[in-house]
């Protein structure tokens, strides 16, 4: 089968009342451009069986690859297999292999008492005429039709469970199946310029992109990212295009680039952390712990990351900081003279080779005439030099919350190069 574009169905009421946040789609999108095929296009519809239908009959005007999430489970309002089993011309059979696996399931994995209710027998009847998808981790096996043109896989709501099927099992068989041109990504993340003027500053590198190579922006608080995308029907030479261009984009955005790989902040600054063989400790008013958070959630963490005091009151300031009351009393919590000590403070009682200190006003209270909402003060130290800055900020107070993260992050991964 030549390269088809692709639609991906997510099922569920909850979906659309905003009870369960869709990862499937994000995830299945992610998996196939990996293989080189388009998403032409994500659809959320609910638990009815007209919409359900109408979606497919959508799809499959324009897409020869359907993969759909939700509506496999026990209960009633899991409809998706008898919808495609009525959609696709089959009948419903019990398959031995599933109800085997289900009985394993219930007996050694979930240890459920007493005999295997008929509803979760069901689970192991599949319409005769798809290919059943082995699913290792729950008792909904995913299904796949191939009629008239149009394939058409069913996976698990679960996200382990449709994870692990995609992987596992419609992945391989997309590779053996399908025809798909080569794809090669490239991924750099700027900090502290907007998307609209690096478009501006390059405006003629992208005017004079090969066709089979493109150039997307990606902006997400206070960073850009930049992939480079290239796609041929031959692999000869596409990689070294690609990166040849990835070097001169880093040239181009050298003032603002961070990395030339497709990572995290945080995992840039544990990488940084990791090659020197230091330590970082953190002191967060305002941030409430969230700069800790994103240090500790990179595995390997415990290799670097010493710990953090979360100090929203004044007195834990003085207590577990050593910040100087005469220095809250004369400049206040938010003030550069209190982050610096709040960030020597730190350091020094955990021993970490740095450390970054926050304090601020989040909003939608708390301002004053000097100290407006938004107002916020970060430190960053490695002994030998601290630096100090005052930002001025202007969105809500989750906004603020997360531009303050990135911000310490971006000025502890500068004293850290610097260093």
């Amino acid at each position: 089968m030549k390269t088809p574009q692709a639609s991906i169905i997510t099922i569920g009421d909850e979906l659309l009342i905003g009870q369960t946040i869709d990862t499937n789609s994000a995830f299945i999108a992610q998996e196939l451009n990996r293989l080189g095929l388009w998403v032409r296009r994500r659809v959320a519809v609910g638990d009815d069986r007209e919409e359900i239908i109408s979606a497919l009959r959508e799809e499959s005007k324009n897409s020869s690859l359907l993969i759909l999430t939700g509506g496999l489970g026990p209960t009633a309002d899991d409809i998706t297999k008898p919808l495609l089993c009525d959609y696709f011309g089959g009948k419903l059979v019990r398959n031995q292999a599933v109800l085997e696996h289900i009985e394993r399931l219930f007996e050694k994995v979930y240890k459920r008492p007493g005999a295997l209710l008929e509803r979760n027998q069901k689970q192991a009847d599949v319409p005769d005429n798809c290919l059943v998808l082995h699913n290792p981790s729950g008792s909904a096996p995913g299904m796949l039709f191939d009629q008239k043109g149009i394939i058409c896989i069913s996976l698990p709501g679960v996200p382990r469970e449709m994870k692990e099927l995609m992987t596992t099992a419609v992945v391989p068989w997309i590779k053996e199946n399908i025809t798909r041109p080569f794809i090669v990504h490239r991924t750099l993340l700027t900090c502290g310029i907007g998307e609209s003027m690096l478009a501006e500053l390059l405006h003629e590198f992208e005017r004079t992109l090969p066709a089979q190579i493109s150039l997307a922006y990606l902006p997400n608080y206070g960073m850009v990212k930049l992939r480079l995308t290239g796609k041929s029907e031959s692999r000869t030479g596409l990689k070294e295009q690609v990166d040849d261009l990835a070097q001169q984009l880093a040239v181009l955005t050298a003032d603002y680039l961070v990395t030339d790989q497709d990572l995290s902040m945080e995992a840039i600054i544990g990488q940084l952390l990791l090659n020197k063989n230091w330590t970082v400790a953190t002191a967060e008013s305002c941030t409430g712990g969230l700069i800790a958070h994103q240090l500790s959630s990179i595995p390997g963490a415990s290799a670097y990351f010493k710990g953090s005091v979360v100090c929203y009151d004044n007195e834990m300031k003085e207590d577990l900081l050593g910040v100087q009351k005469k220095t809250l009393q004369e400049h206040g919590a938010v003030s550069e003279q209190t982050v610096t000590e709040m960030v020597e403070g730190v350091r020094k009682r955990t021993n970490a080779n740095v450390a970054v200190a926050v304090s601020g006003i989040m909003g939608p209270s708390g301002g004053t005439p000097d100290k407006p909402v938004g107002t916020v003060c970060v430190a960053v130290s490695n002994g030998d030099k601290t630096m100090a800055t005052t930002l001025r900020l202007g969105f809500d107070r989750a906004r603020n919350t997360q531009q303050t993260a990135l911000f310490a992050l971006n000025l502890l991964r500068k004293l850290i190069v610097s260093g």
